[in-house]
């Protein structure tokens, strides 16, 4: 056999060895084929027979250019994330894209399926404290590991969309991680934050360290050296078209923001921010009530609310610990231990 054959064999043979060593998503994601949509659904099974997929949207426009991942559903029952993402999968053209997009229109089919709040009731566990996952965990666990092993290495900027849960009053805002040790990809996620169009912006300090489980999905694309934020936008497991219209204005602006599609309509005129978060918690288990609402102003040591027994007796109070606008909370009778009664958000100018 000659030289010149025998090399031709040998790629041929590494070339299958490589694509049976990828996973769909990775033979997708590396295709030349410019412009495209692909769609996906990577499956997982656990040792205890819990099966599911996660589906997976692969966008890649005419021009090379950034890769921007969009995660929804995390939280299964947070619909306007989901039902905005949707939306972004239809309108967006693949002709006048430049770079990727990689968009999860809902991380947790579980939780979204069975209208379960919060966890994916196949395992019991939160996917947004599941990360970095494990590869031979629970099916949760499992995603997770898959997200952060397969996602968020090919990702430039990760952007993951919240809302409040079935449960949850909350006020439309965007937020990041001020990660000092991260300098450019910090000032990115500002700056995208910024040019988003929400009126509120929030930073949350970064303390864990490199080695500690991130635990939330977009803190460990974070702690992964990525350019990283988060929505939060609609409420009370329901879907509403005002919140479904802001998350896709803000997706369409930080994507203008980056170069990569021209449909942004630029920054919030009175930008908000936000830097110190403080988390009022219930100690007891009864029937929560409170005259407040999320948005609302309260000052230090005013009563926020309280919790009665099935008699109606109080058997907690809540006192707001510092001046601050009510970001979410509570906003549904039943309340347990442990429970966040209410995040409220302050300006701390040292910090910002």
């Amino acid at each position: 056999m000659k030289m010149s054959r025998i090399l031709s064999f040998l790629f041929v043979l590494l070339t299958i060895n490589c694509a049976q060593s990828q996973n769909p998503f990775q033979v997708s994601f590396t295709t030349s084929t410019r412009p495209s949509k692909e769609q996906l659904r990577i499956d997982f099974e656990d040792d205890l027979g819990n099966k599911g997929h996660l589906p997976i949207a692969i966008i890649k426009g005419k021009v090379d250019g950034p890769v921007f991942t969009i995660v929804a559903g995390v939280h299964g029952y947070e619909y306007p994330p989901i039902v905005a993402t949707q939306a972004i999968l239809r309108e967006i053209d693949m002709e006048k894209l430049k770079g990727t997009l990689v968009i999860i229109p809902i991380a947790n089919l579980g939780s979204f399926f069975t209208r379960t709040p919060f966890i994916n009731p196949q395992d019991q566990k939160n996917l947004n404290n599941a990360f970095p996952g494990r590869a031979d965990g629970s099916i949760t666990e499992q995603i997770a590991h898959f997200m952060t092993s397969n996602i968020i290495p090919i990702s430039e900027v990760f952007l993951d969309i919240h809302g409040g849960d079935a449960c949850e009053d909350l006020i439309p805002f965007v937020c990041y991680y001020n990660h000092t040790e991260k300098p450019e990809q910090t000032a990115l996620a500002k700056k995208l934050s910024e040019n988003s169009g929400f009126e509120f912006v929030v930073s949350y300090p970064y303390t864990i360290a490199e080695t500690d489980p991130a635990k939330y999905t977009f803190k460990q694309a974070a702690q992964d050296g990525k350019t990283a934020l988060s929505i939060e936008c609609g409420k009370l497991g329901n879907v509403q078209a005002e919140n479904v219209d802001l998350i896709k204005k803000g997706i369409y602006n930080m994507l203008a923001t980056m170069g990569m599609y021209d449909n942004g309509t630029g920054p919030h005129p009175n930008i908000v921010y936000r830097n110190d978060q403080t988390y009022i918690r219930s100690a007891v288990r009864g029937i929560f009530y409170s005259k407040f609402k999320a948005g609302d102003t309260v000052r230090k040591d005013e009563v926020v609310g309280y919790t009665t027994d099935e008699f109606g007796k109080t058997i907690e109070e809540y006192k707001s610990p510092k001046d601050g606008v009510i970001l979410y909370m509570l906003a549904t009778p039943p309340i347990n231990e442990d429970d966040t009664v209410m995040c409220i958000s302050s300006l701390n100018e040292d910090e910002k």
